[in-house]
């Protein structure tokens, strides 16, 4: 006899998350579940979310929408723009979905550099744009905006990343008192180091980064949803990382950039042509 299926909790709120398939975006994903939201979640990979969406829908008992969607694509980004404007119960948007590359910029493939400004930068403001009035109309809402500790230092070796960090930062910021008092809230989310596939995908050994530095996926995510309970704008992850952004606004800026390359040249290296992913470079967490 088949086992029974869980019965789906029905819920009157739901929420969208990006980058949905791996790392912090599927934290998000099963986070909210156990906390009762239904789901809409949305990457490239469909086979991923489809596990994903099974494994929810079992364990929690939500309903889980799944949109496969490459949000470098302006058709795909049209297509979940729409579903977003058409979803009267969208109570949270997580932006997450992010690429990388490291290296020195002028090495760079110009396209992959696109590709980071098109899902870092373009994307976020287009979801964005299109949650709000929905939001706004019903007074209540919040969208959190995984950014980076990338955009509160300078980031050589990764200057396009950190300078779309930053724009999500200001971006968020500026949001935050634009819509103060409306019901709607905002966070910046700035994680350090995570586990996640992002440093693979985008071409960085970082085998020698010391393991004390590293958090996982879930402690990203709980500090994320605590602060947005808290109403707290910027949220950056873990008591060191805090400690060391706090020791950063202290230095002058033209002396921690030079610590930055120094330690971004040593510590975290190109992993060679032969061993990189066979996707092309820079694509993660999406």
């Amino acid at each position: 006899m088949a086992a029974p299926r869980t019965k789906t909790r029905k819920t009157n709120r739901r929420a969208l998350v990006t980058g949905a398939s791996a790392g912090i975006g599927q934290a998000f994903a099963e986070h909210l579940a156990r906390d009762g939201w239904d789901l809409c979640i949305v990457a490239r990979r469909r086979q991923r979310l489809e596990q994903l969406a099974r494994r929810i829908r079992k364990q929690y008992g939500v309903a889980v929408a799944v949109v496969a969607a490459d949000l470098t694509d302006s058709d795909a980004l049209r297509r979940v723009e729409r579903r977003i404007d058409r979803d009267g119960r969208l109570e949270l948007l997580v932006n997450n979905a992010a690429t990388a590359y490291f290296g020195p910029f002028v090495d760079g493939d110009r396209e992959v550099e696109e590709r980071q400004i098109q899902l870092d930068v373009l994307a976020v403001v287009h979801l964005t744009h299109a949650a709000l009035p929905g939001m706004l109309r019903r007074r209540r809402g919040a969208i959190i905006n995984v950014s980076s500790v990338a955009a509160l230092t300078p980031g050589p070796h990764y200057a396009v990343y950190a300078a779309g960090k930053s724009f999500v930062n200001a971006f968020t910021e500026a949001l935050h008192f634009e819509l103060d008092g409306t019901g709607v809230r905002f966070q910046s989310l700035c994680p350090g180091l995570t586990r996640t596939d992002i440093f693979e995908q985008a071409g960085a050994d970082t085998s020698a980064l010391p393991e004390f530095l590293w958090m996982t996926p879930d402690d990203v995510v709980e500090a994320s949803l605590a602060d947005l309970q808290h109403g707290n704008l910027i949220c950056v992850p873990g008591i060191g990382y805090q400690a060391l952004v706090s020791l950063g606004s202290l230095i002058p800026q033209e002396a921690s950039g030079r610590i930055a390359n120094f330690l971004n040249q040593r510590a975290v290296t190109p992993v060679p042509e032969n061993k990189t992913p066979k996707r092309k470079k820079g694509t993660a967490e999406d």
